[in-house]
C-alpha cells in the first residue's frame, strides 16, 4: 500500500505542484526557463521510473530528486499566491516522504533478490544522515543544473567550465550515495546474511543451526559486551542476532584496514524491524 501511495503522490506531482514551479519560471528569461523546466521533466521521470521498477539504483535516485522537489517547491513560494504554494509544498513533502520511506526500500533491494530471499535495508548511519548526506544531494542538484542554467543564459564559459566540473562531482557523489542503498540484513534459506560495505569487508552468512535468537533490542541504547556492532551510531531498529558459538567477521577499519573479529552477539539497525523478526520466525529461524 505504501509503494502505490508513493506512486500516486509522484504521478500528481505535475498537476499539485506544476503551477507554483511555472509561476516561478515566468520570472526567468526564456532560455533559463525552458532548461529548469526540461529539467524538472527529466528529474519527475526519473522518480516516475523508480517507483514503478524499484530498483536499489532507483532509490539513491529518490533520495536525491524527492527531497530537491520539496526545496524547490518551498523556493517557488514568493513567485505565486498563497494557495497553490501551500499545495504545492504539502504534495512535494508528502511524495518525498512516501518515495523515501521504508516499503520503497525494501521493494527496491528485494527487485534484485535471488530466488527465496527476502532483503530488509540497513538504516542509513545517524553520523552520514545529519550531514554528509543532505550536503550530497544539494551539490547533486547544484552540480546537474547550475551549468546548463549558466549556458542557457549565454554565459558560455563559466556555464561550460561549471557543467563539466558539476556532472563529474554529481557522479562521484551518486557513487557514494549509492554505498548506502546496497546494504542490506538478508534472509535466505540457509540462514541470514549481512551484507554492509560501510562496516564489513566481506557479506557474512550466519547459518540457522548456529542462530541462538533473532530479537528487537530491548536498550537500543546499550551495547553487548564481546558483541560486534554494526550500527555505525543509529539506534532506531536494532536487532540483536544471538549466536550459539563466537564467529570471525572481517571489520572494516578506515577505507583500507581491517581486522578481524569473534563475536557470537551481532548488533543492527534495520528498516521494518518487526517485519524482519516475523519473516525469519516463518523461514524457522529461532526469534524472541
Amino acid at each position: 500500500m505504501a509503494l502505490w501511495c508513493a506512486r500516486l503522490s509522484w504521478v500528481v506531482l505535475p498537476v499539485s505542484a506544476g503551477a507554483a514551479l511555472g509561476d516561478a519560471l515566468n520570472e526567468w528569461s526564456t532560455g533559463p526557463a525552458r532548461v529548469a523546466t526540461g529539467l524538472l521533466w527529466a528529474a519527475w521521470t526519473i522518480g516516475l521510473v523508480a517507483l514503478l521498477a524499484p530498483r536499489p539504483w532507483g532509490l539513491t535516485a529518490l533520495r536525491v530528486i524527492a527531497p530537491a522537489a520539496a526545496l524547490v517547491s518551498i523556493l517557488s513560494v514568493g513567485s505565486t499566491g498563497a494557495g497553490i504554494a501551500a499545495l504545492a509544498i504539502s504534495s512535494t513533502i508528502v511524495a518525498a516522504a512516501f518515495a523515501l520511506s521504508a516499503p520503497v526500500a525494501q521493494a527496491a533491494g528485494n527487485a534484485l533478490a535471488y530466488g527465496d530471499e527476502v532483503r530488509f535495508p540497513l538504516r542509513i548511519p545517524l553520523s552520514l544522515f545529519l550531514g554528509p548526506v543532505p550536503l550530497a544531494v544539494a551539490l547533486i542538484g547544484l552540480g546537474v543544473s547550475v551549468g546548463p542554467l549558466l549556458l542557457a543564459d549565454r554565459r558560455y564559459v563559466a556555464g561550460a567550465i561549471l557543467t563539466v566540473a558539476g556532472v563529474a562531482i554529481a557522479i562521484a557523489l551518486l557513487r557514494s550515495l549509492h554505498s548506502l542503498a546496497d546494504r542490506w540484513v538478508v534472509l535466505v534459506p540457509a540462514g541470514l546474511v549481512v551484507v554492509d560495505r560501510l562496516s564489513l569487508v566481506d557479506p557474512v552468512l550466519m547459518r540457522r543451526e548456529q542462530i541462538l535468537s533473532v530479537k528487537r533490542s530491548r536498550d537500543a541504547r546499550s551495547t553487548i559486551e564481546g558483541g560486534l556492532d554494526l550500527r555505525l551510531g543509529t539506534l532506531p531498529g536494532t536487532i540483536e542476532l544471538q549466536l550459539r558459538e563466537p564467529q570471525s567477521f572481517a571489520r572494516r577499519r578506515g577505507r583500507r584496514d581491517s581486522e578481524l573479529r569473534d563475536a557470537d552477539v551481532v548488533l543492527v539497525s534495520t528498516v521494518r524491524a518487526d517485519a524482519l523478526v516475523r519473516t525469519a520466525s516463518e523461514r524457522r529461524i529461532s526469534v524472541a
